[in-house]
């Protein structure tokens, strides 16, 4: 669960099924979950850690998805309302793994849950590189 870990704060952000999020069995298809999570920890760069993707790509640096984990358990249908909540729960030097669940405002239910393992990359090369301590801190809060 997001926020488990005490050196990391959990983070919430709300969205709104749209009809393109809709496949063809009337529910949200199963790539839109991993859209909500990016699109959440994109916002919660900028309001909630201080520092926006557009600043951290300024810098030089970028985040890629190394793994996606999702368990689906419920799902969401067209012009629902949910959160999903994020929360890093390890860092090193390279990447982090950040938990998430999306949850349905209208039935108060997990819709999916699940994690990404994320890795710091040099955005001029794509290649892998050591995670700076001042962003290392800049997550820590």
């Amino acid at each position: 669960m997001p926020g488990t870990n005490p050196l990391y704060k959990a983070f919430e952000t709300e969205g709104r099924v749209r009809p393109d999020d809709i496949d063809m069995f009337q529910h949200v298809h199963n790539s839109k979950y991993l859209d909500y999570v990016l699109a959440a920890r994109y916002d919660q760069m900028e309001h909630d850690y201080g520092m926006s993707m557009e600043t951290f790509m300024e810098q030089g640096y970028g985040w890629v998805v190394k793994t996606a984990h999702i368990n689906f358990k419920r799902p969401l249908m067209l012009g629902d309302y949910f959160t999903v909540k994020t929360g890093i729960d390890d860092i090193d030097t390279r990447g982090c793994r950040v938990k998430f669940i999306i949850t349905s405002k209208t039935t108060n239910k997990i819709s999916a849950d699940g994690w990404f393992d994320f890795v710091m990359v040099d955005i001029k090369n794509g290649k892998s590189v050591l995670i700076p301590e001042e962003i290392m801190e800049q997550y820590m809060i």
